[in-house]
């Protein structure tokens, strides 16, 4: 019989636990994507530490194999929906909401399958979820771009049915606040991509 393969943590842990700053941005970060633990959070902050770092790496390897792993990355990133084009500098204005936007819980919220974010995780976990049809019940999968479309009530849950008490639908005010809000972060993106970019000029 073998040795068990030796599981290596995933994430980093922040040097200074009892940052004010930084407990105030996690407390926010998880109220509005319904996070269970600290430890989501901080896998998902060090999956966007890699894709910055190598994307750090890469813009200044001209070799063979740099321009190789430049194209896997951006393919990586581009199927995620993480980056719009082909510029490797697009990896390092990355941001944990980028990725916490990419999680299915958040499609299921955001696509009116749930009246809360923390609902929506109940759902998921619970087994109502699925993706063109396949059940996927990982609140912290991360949604490809072809996949987007594909979320929904698996036909076999109670929650398919439109008069299920649970799908209430949720106040227009509350949809449209939610829709304001994230136009403006994506205008906050927009503009640190160009401050990024007259600063390398």
């Amino acid at each position: 019989m073998g040795h068990p393969r030796k599981h290596r943590k995933k994430y980093s842990t922040p040097q200074h636990p009892w940052q004010a700053s930084r407990i105030e941005e996690e407390r926010i970060l998880f109220k509005e994507y319904g996070l269970r633990n600290k430890k989501e959070l901080w896998k998902m902050g060090s999956m966007i530490k890699r894709f910055r770092d190598q994307g750090k790496r890469l813009i200044a390897d001209t070799t063979d194999q740099g321009i190789k792993e430049k194209n896997q990355l951006l393919t990586k990133l581009s199927k995620l929906n993480l980056v719009q084009s082909d510029a490797i500098e697009d990896v390092l204005n990355l941001t944990i909401n980028d990725i916490l936007e990419r999680r299915l819980q958040t499609f299921v919220y955001k696509k009116n399958l749930s009246n809360t974010i923390n609902q929506a995780r109940q759902f998921i976990v619970h087994g109502h979820i699925g993706i063109e049809g396949k059940k996927v019940n990982v609140p912290s999968y991360l949604v490809l771009k072809d996949e987007e479309s594909l979320i929904g009530f698996l036909p076999k849950s109670d929650l398919s049915s439109e008069e299920h008490p649970e799908r209430a639908k949720r106040d227009e005010k509350k949809i449209k606040k939610e829709e304001k809000k994230e136009k403006n972060r994506d205008k906050l993106k927009d503009d640190r991509k160009k401050k990024g970019k007259n600063y390398k000029k």
